[in-house]
């Protein structure tokens, strides 16, 4: 079942590469709860199917880069990218679009959140495996208060211009 407006995020791990250590966070890929990650939080999330492809590097990661501030302005705290790759994949990539401190690339290499939030699709025929849907959510302290999911494999509805339309 997909998750709703209202719904809590379940609780899983994902794991970010972290480039340079500091106190509780080491060199290289580090796993964190989402639930102690939201806890009294407002975060713009975004869901993409794959580090690298192009819609994702060309227009998803870059308006939440480019419009982070703008975000930040309207009372977002963090802004992550969400893919089902591993955590090197999307430390990778996130120094490749200059995301560093400004998108949290938080990786789900197995899928475990997408699945849980119901928002996976199989490109299994395409050899890509299991994916995420491209969508984006507003969490705020864990509960979903808007849900944008892309219809197929357009980029309309998920993009950071969207998101600020519908923050206060």
């Amino acid at each position: 079942m997909t998750i709703q407006i209202g719904d809590r995020l379940p609780d899983a791990t994902l794991s970010e590469f972290i480039d340079i250590e500091t106190e509780g966070c080491a060199l290289g890929p580090n796993n964190f709860q989402v639930a102690d990650l939201v806890k009294g939080k407002t975060i713009a999330i975004f869901g993409l199917p794959g580090a690298f492809t192009p819609t994702c590097s060309a227009q998803h990661v870059p308006g939440y880069i480019n419009n982070a501030e703008a975000l930040k302005a309207k009372g977002v705290d963090e802004i992550w990218c969400v893919s089902v790759n591993d955590a090197f994949v999307m430390g990778a990539w996130g120094r490749q679009q200059n995301a560093t401190g400004i998108v949290r690339m938080m990786a789900d290499g197995s899928a475990t959140f997408t699945r849980a939030l119901g928002l996976e699709f199989d490109l299994t025929a395409k050899g890509l495996g299991i994916r995420s849907q491209r969508y984006s959510m507003l969490v705020v302290d864990g509960v979903v208060k808007q849900l944008n999911l892309e219809n197929g494999g357009g980029f309309d509805v998920s993009s950071a211009e969207k998101m600020l339309t519908q923050l206060a």
